[in-house]
This record gives structure tokens, sequence and C-alpha cells, in this order.
């Protein structure tokens, strides 16, 4: 593949790494300057609010008491980042929204195995919920990672072989 060819293929998955991955830092940054373990600003009251949580699980708190939890944490991360380059790589160009999806699972798994190799734990602070029900904080990088698995649902179950163009 020529130097242009590989820019061509990469330049996507470079730029969402990028992208998410300082927005991620960089607002996680902010929330443990800025607030207090636990403490929660209201952005739109009875839906939406910055509250600064620190998970040691995986979503919903899964295994956070676990003994080996920060090595499985970390392993299950570096796994699923070879992954997805793998996958990133064997993908054709045409099937962009694939592509696109999988640029945004990336910068999300870092982000995530960034924080569980610094600290042990993920730090997340959006809480959305409904009056007193709240679905577990998150972070930018588990956006990412939603979004990007978002589209590659859509891309196998709506796109002809996953295809954007024809």
């Amino acid at each position: 593949m020529t130097e242009t060819g590989l820019w061509l293929r990469y330049r996507l998955l470079l730029f969402s790494t990028v992208a998410v991955l300082v927005f991620d830092q960089v607002t996680k940054l902010w929330v443990v300057g800025s607030f207090r373990l636990y403490e929660s600003i209201p952005l739109i009251e009875n839906f939406l609010a910055f509250t600064y949580v620190r998970n040691k699980g995986a979503a919903f708190g899964i295994l956070s008491d676990s003994s080996w939890r920060i090595p499985f944490f970390i392993g299950i991360g570096l796994v699923a980042v070879v992954v997805i380059l793998v996958f990133y790589h064997k993908t054709a160009m045409d099937h962009r929204f694939t592509r696109f999806g999988l640029a945004l699972i990336l910068p999300g798994a870092v982000g995530n195995l960034i924080d569980r190799i610094r600290m042990g734990e993920v730090i997340d602070f959006i809480d959305a919920h409904w009056y007193q029900y709240h679905w577990p904080a998150f972070n930018v990088a588990d956006s990412a990672i939603t979004i990007g698995v978002g589209c590659l649902l859509l891309a196998s179950l709506f796109l002809p072989e996953g295809r954007d163009t024809k």
C-alpha cells in the first residue's frame, strides 16, 4: 500500500481517536479538578446532571468488588484495542459506516483503559435520569463506544453487505 493509500485508510481512525481521546481526558480532568466526589450539578432539572463518580467495575458496576478486576479490565481493554484495529484494517474502504463505528469505539476503549491503568477505576460524570430513576453515570468514552456500536448495528442491519455506496 502506498503512503497516500495508507493515509486515506487510517485518517478517519487517527482523527477520531485524537479528538475523542482528548475530549474524554480533558473532561475527566475538569471533573476531578472542579467537583468533589459525588458532587452533582443539575443541567436539566430531573433529567441530566454532572455528577462525579468513580466506577471500579464494568457497566452498572459489574465486578467492582473483585480482587482481580484491575488486571482483568486492563487485559480486556488491550484485547479490545487489538481486535478493533484488526477489524478496522480488514474493513473495506467503501464500508464507511462500519469504519466510522470502529473509529469511535477505539478511542472510547482507550479512554477508559487509560483511567484503569492510572487509577484502577473509571471516572464517570454524565448522570442521565428521570426524577429519582437514574441510568448509571457515564463519560465521553462510554458515549463514543455506544454511538460506535450503534453505527455497527445499523450498518449490519440496513446497509447491503455493510456498504454505504453502490
